[in-house]
C-alpha cells in the first residue's frame, strides 16, 4: 500500500456536521475509533490566533536556558505539573528513554475542592509573561472540544449523550507541551517509543509534522498525516477498559525524522482528557455479551489506574 493510500485510510470527520447531523457525525467518528483507535477531526472550530499564541509561548519556554527550565521540575511529582526534562519518560517495556522534554498544565481547582488531594496546583514560568494566559486558554478550549467528542462517543455506544460529562467535569486532565529537538544521525533513541495512552481520549495538535505512526491490526505502522488545522484524537486505556475493548487503545509512536528533517525541532500539544480521580472504571454492561465476555471483572478507580501506569513509564 502506498503512503497516500495509508494516509487516506483514516478519513477526517468534520466538526461542521456536529450541529446539523450529530447522528452521522457520531457514527463516522465512532466507526473510525472502533477500527483504528484513532480519528482525525477537521474543522474543529478552535480559534487559530489562540493556538498560534500558545505555540509561540511554548517555543519561548523551551528556548530558555536549561538551568531555568530545570527550576520548574518537581521531583517526586510524577511529571503532573511543570517541566519534565530529557531522559525521564520511557515507553512501557522500553529500555531507552524518549527524545523529548515537556511541560504539563492541569486543571485549576478552587480552595477546599475534594480532588485537590489528587491534583497539584499549576506552576508558571515567570520568565515568559504571556505563557500562563495563552496556555490556560488552550487548556480550556481543548477541554471543551473533548466534551463534544465524548458526547459523540456516548451516542455511538448507545448511551445517553451526556453520559461522560459528569465523569470528566473535574477530571485530572493534562495539557502537555512537547518539544522534540533535532535528532542526531546516530541516535539509538526515538522521539517517542511505541506506547498506548493512559487516559480517556487524547486530542493532539501539531501532528502535521511527519512522525506519528499508528500500529494497525496486521502489525503494519500507518503514518498519520492530518490536514492542516485538524486534530488527531485517539482512545486511551481507560476508555478501552470501560468499553471492554470495543474502542481500542492503539499502540502508536513518533519516529525520528527523515535525514532532510533531522535538523528541525518538532512541537506538538496533546491534551490528555481524564476521568475524575474517584470515578470507578467498571465495564459498561452493553459492551459485554457471549462473544465478548468481560475482560475486567474487577473495577478500578481512575486514580489507582493512573498511578499504576505512571510507575510503568518511569514518571514515578
Amino acid at each position: 500500500m502506498t503512503d497516500t493510500a495509508v494516509r487516506s485510510a483514516i478519513e477526517p470527520v468534520s466538526m461542521t456536521r456536529y450541529g446539523v447531523d450529530f447522528e452521522g457525525f457520531a457514527q463516522d467518528l465512532g466507526a473510525s475509533f472502533q477500527r483504528y483507535g484513532f480519528a482525525v477531526v477537521a474543522d474543529h472550530g478552535l480559534d487559530q490566533a489562540m493556538l498560534d499564541e500558545a505555540l509561540a509561548q511554548t517555543k519561548a519556554f523551551f528556548a530558555l536556558p536549561e538551568y531555568v527550565k530545570q527550576s520548574y521540575h518537581i521531583p517526586g511529582g510524577g511529571g503532573a505539573r511543570g517541566y519534565t526534562p530529557f531522559g525521564i519518560e520511557t515507553a512501557k517495556g522500553a529500555q531507552l528513554h524518549d527524545l523529548k522534554e515537556f511541560w504539563h498544565t492541569g486543571r485549576d481547582l478552587p480552595p477546599g475542592h475534594p480532588f485537590r488531594k489528587y491534583m497539584a496546583d499549576n506552576v508558571w514560568p515567570v520568565e515568559v509573561p504571556g505563557f500562563q494566559p495563552a496556555i490556560s486558554a488552550q487548556f480550556a478550549a481543548l477541554d471543551g472540544l473533548g466534551l463534544k467528542v465524548l458526547r459523540a462517543i456516548a451516542r455511538y455506544l448507545e448511551l445517553d449523550d451526556e453520559f461522560f460529562t459528569p465523569t470528566v467535569r473535574d477530571g485530572n486532565s493534562i495539557l502537555r507541551l512537547l518539544h522534540y529537538p533535532p535528532v542526531g544521525a546516530d541516535s539509538p533513541h526515538v522521539r517517542a517509543g511505541a506506547h498506548e495512552d493512559i487516559n480517556v481520549i487524547t486530542l493532539l495538535l501539531g501532528a502535521e509534522e511527519a512522525g506519528l505512526e499508528v500500529k494497525d491490526r496486521d502489525g503494519r505502522w500507518l503514518p498519520i498525516s492530518p490536514p492542516r488545522g485538524a486534530v488527531v484524537c485517539n482512545i486511551g486505556d481507560m476508555l478501552q477498559r470501560l468499553t471492554n475493548h470495543k474502542l481500542p487503545s492503539t499502540t502508536h509512536r513518533v519516529v525520528n525524522p527523515a535525514p532532510e528533517r533531522r535538523g528541525f525541532a518538532r512541537y506538538s500539544t496533546p491534551y490528555f482528557l481524564h476521568f475524575e480521580p474517584e470515578f470507578l472504571i467498571e465495564t459498561l454492561p452493553n459492551c459485554i455479551n457471549a462473544d465478548h465476555p468481560d475482560l475486567y471483572p474487577h473495577p478500578i478507580t481512575a486514580e489507582d489506574f493512573l498511578q499504576e501506569r505512571l510507575r510503568e513509564i518511569k514518571l514515578k
